[in-house]
């Protein structure tokens, strides 16, 4: 299996940054979470001035065969055509870039759907679509293998780009699915806590895809291993963000990390490589039903609640200007000596 170097950042620039940031004129600790903020991506990029770069959005794309068992309200052909209105610039995601300033990369990783390559996707489709997980494994060894390193390829490419903090996004229907079941897998908590309504699905319709989630869960005859689980239930997509989720960290680079779906990639990455945690901020708690109790899980703080369940990294580009007042913090304002104020605590 592809592996990867990711490292802790050095500890030791941490009280410096810790210092210059109590001595900005302020009350120590009164800009709450933006200090925490600077201080993360401060140590991330080992620096007391951090700084934001070239910030870009990556959507991975991929059909699941579970939606052939009605587990979703949207029918298949709606990821390629949401990809189309992508390439057009009238999706969710489209106004927040251009509001944000983010470049928006596609990647195609297994849409059962012949894409117009020309108009700027990335080809990286593995497969056409996953196969039924109530019957079979989503995918083999060696198609993961090629997720991996494909999700790696494309942040490498961001990388030489110029990026240093980048948000991932995914569209395939049926993809929370495959999320319920990685959470109930790697948290334990109970799969029924894990299922919500995805698209739109009516109570109902809830306790048919928890039904066929269980039972595919009971059908899985495989070792339980982080890797086993991944493979077995994962999206093409899903998969392909783990690697460059884990290539974004190896790399030094900010993870903005969306909601439901990209918070279960990047719990199934820290079961690979549990320290890439230090490289992500959540940017928010979702409206998806099994969204926070993951978060508190993970004791994660999500920046923003708004009540958001699109994807497509629309949460965390929401996030970002949070992440830029934490910079402008650390990097403009003055300190009690330079300013000469009496440091009054």
């Amino acid at each position: 299996m592809k592996t990867f170097k990711i490292v802790r950042p050095d500890e030791s620039i941490r009280p410096a940054l810790i210092d210059k940031i109590n001595n900005l004129t302020k009350p120590k600790g009164s800009l709450g979470t933006l200090e925490e903020l600077a201080l993360q991506i401060g140590w991330i990029q080992q620096t007391l001035s951090p700084t934001l770069q070239h910030p870009q959005n990556i959507i991975f794309a991929a059909d699941h065969g579970i939606v052939e068992e009605k587990v979703s309200l949207s029918p298949k052909e709606i990821t390629w055509q949401q990809i189309s209105n992508f390439l057009h610039g009238g999706a969710g995601v489209n106004f927040l870039c251009r509001q944000h300033g983010f470049t928006l990369k596609i990647v195609d990783a297994g849409v059962d759907y012949n894409l117009p390559y020309d108009t700027g996707i990335i080809d990286m489709k593995v497969r056409k679509s996953t196969r039924n997980y109530l019957h079979e494994a989503a995918m083999t060894e060696e198609e993961m293998e090629l997720c991996l390193e494909r999700g790696a390829e494309v942040v490498r490419n961001c990388h030489k780009e110029g990026s240093n903090i980048l948000s991932f996004g995914e569209m395939g229907i049926g993809n929370t699915s495959s999320s319920s079941l990685w959470m109930t897998c790697f948290t334990n908590i109970p799969l029924e806590q894990c299922v919500g309504a995805g698209s739109g699905l009516d109570n109902v319709g809830i306790r048919h895809k928890y039904e066929v989630l269980k039972q595919s869960l009971d059908n899985y005859k495989g070792d339980r291993s982080p890797h086993d689980i991944i493979r077995y239930f994962g999206g093409l997509e899903m998969v392909m963000v783990i690697g460059a989720m884990l290539q974004a960290a190896e790399l030094g680079i900010v993870i903005m990390v969306d909601g439901f779906i990209m918070t279960n990639c990047i719990l199934a990455a820290s079961k690979l490589y549990p320290e890439v945690l230090h490289y992500a901020i959540f940017g928010h708690c979702g409206d998806e039903t099994g969204h926070k109790l993951l978060l508190d899980h993970m004791k994660a703080r999500p920046l923003l609640n708004l009540g958001l369940r699109l994807g497509e990294g629309t949460g965390a580009i929401c996030a970002y200007p949070i992440v830029q007042s934490a910079i402008r913090m650390i990097n403009e304002m003055d300190n009690f000596a330079h300013a000469s104020i009496t440091k009054y605590f």
